[in-house]
């Protein structure tokens, strides 16, 4: 299993790794693991993640 950093997670879904790092901090967007120091998240997570914002499960839908 493929694990993203902070960094690539941003790049992913062009925004900021503070983005990241807030939406972690207020428990949304993917949830992340911690390793170590570092925060990884599973690529499969950003799958679930995706997947549940394009049914509308999410509360940030996608953009119209």
């Amino acid at each position: 299993m493929r694990h993203l950093t902070t960094s690539e997670v941003a790049e992913r879904y062009r925004t900021s790794e503070s983005t990241v790092r807030y939406w972690r901090q207020i428990g949304k967007g993917p949830r992340g693991i911690k390793i170590g120091k570092r925060v990884l998240y599973p690529e499969t997570e950003l799958l679930r993640y995706e997947q549940a914002l394009a049914e509308g499960q999410g509360e940030w839908g996608l953009a119209s």
